[in-house]
């Protein structure tokens, strides 16, 4: 009798083993964060502009505003505005800036859908809705060229384990003065 209480002392046991690898495990979720900004103020009538000294002040903002964000990558056209405007995040996140070529928005997109997790993008008036619109989010209303260099995009693509399709959310924001 002692023989079979042992057997089942063990088998008990084993039993709940068995039965919990046999069911499914709960899907894991796999969330990507990509910030999106037009370049701030930039010196008017010349080629390859720099920025102002307000602009140069909002790029701080930018950095102040992603601060606590734990940002992996930042990415830039190859401008003079767009690079110093990312400059004070990557740099105090000790990162080097990317470059994209803003002519190919669909070749970006899908490269950050695959390398990014937390993503900085500065780019253009005329790149910025395009490419939220290219990552599956919403690119709101055109930027306003002359005057709109506040715009803040922050779009999450979410991903389960196992599934085909993503979820993706946008939300615009303001940051620093309009």
């Amino acid at each position: 009798m002692q023989h079979i209480k042992h057997k089942i002392a063990f088998a008990i046991p084993a039993l709940f083993i068995g039965l919990s690898a046999c069911s499914p495990q709960a899907a894991q979720t796999t969330d990507q964060h990509i910030y999106l900004v037009r370049h701030a103020e930039k010196v008017l009538g010349v080629d390859d502009p720099v920025l102002t000294p307000a602009g140069e002040a909002r790029a701080m903002l930018l950095k102040e505003r992603l601060d606590d964000v734990d940002v992996t990558a930042v990415y830039s056209s190859d401008y003079r505005r767009t690079l110093a405007t990312a400059a004070p995040l990557a740099g105090d996140k000790d990162l080097t800036v990317i470059m994209y070529d803003p002519r190919d928005l669909p070749g970006l997109a899908a490269r950050l859908k695959e390398d990014c997790t937390i993503c900085l993008v500065v780019g253009h008036s005329n790149t910025t809705p395009q490419l939220a619109a290219a990552l599956g989010g919403e690119p709101g209303a055109e930027i306003v060229e002359a005057t709109e260099y506040d715009r803040l995009y922050h779009i999450v693509i979410t991903r389960k384990d196992g599934e085909n399709g993503e979820n993706v959310t946008t939300k615009i924001e303001r940051y620093g003065a309009p």
